[in-house]
């Protein structure tokens, strides 16, 4: 049995555990009884995959269990990362307001980079085009009450992931090489 601490509460993960968070972090199988299949998968039934995936999610083991759109293939081809020069103190309540937005996926705050960065908060604006995310944000500077903030919009040019993260033993591998330091 493997102990994880989260948010001061220890989460005894078995390797049962283990082996179910590894067969869905993946994503699910594209069938009609996902939970089904996985089952199968396991050895276990249905249920009993139902059931562990609440209680890791009840315990706190599993934060968020959702999809990964690919939003190029729905037609979103513009993505603009808005970085944002927000006050601190106001800064949690502006990221709250942006966060709201349904096209809005990232909403998370960084340190300043002084004297070259001077933006706290970082937001992800997905459109049909550069000019629909450029509209998405005077609507957001609008009811935000922005308009005396320093932001910028940063459009994505190349796309090179998209996917969830993985977080059990063994789960990727690399094409690179790590470099060696020879003194």
């Amino acid at each position: 049995m493997k102990t994880v601490e989260l948010n001061n509460q220890v989460v005894q993960l078995t390797a049962d555990d283990r082996a179910l968070i590894k067969a869905v972090e993946g994503g699910l199988p594209v069938v009609s009884r996902p939970y089904e299949a996985i089952a199968n998968n396991l050895g276990c039934s249905e249920q009993e995959v139902i059931s562990r995936l609440q209680h890791l999610i009840d315990n706190g083991a599993i934060k968020r269990y959702g999809v990964v759109v690919r939003h190029k293939e729905l037609g979103y081809t513009a993505n603009g990362m808005v970085v944002w020069n927000i006050p601190d103190d106001k800064v949690d309540a502006m990221g709250a307001c942006i966060g709201d937005y349904d096209c809005v996926t990232l909403s998370y705050r960084r340190p300043r980079r002084l004297p070259d960065w001077s933006y706290n908060l970082f937001t992800m604006v997905h459109g049909r085009n550069r000019e629909e995310v450029t509209r998405i944000v005077a609507e957001i500077v609008e009811s935000c009450g922005l308009q005396n903030i320093e932001h910028t919009i940063l459009f994505s040019t190349r796309r090179f992931k998209q996917r969830g993260a993985s977080y059990t033993e063994n789960t990727t591998t690399t094409k690179h090489k790590k470099l060696q330091l020879v003194k």
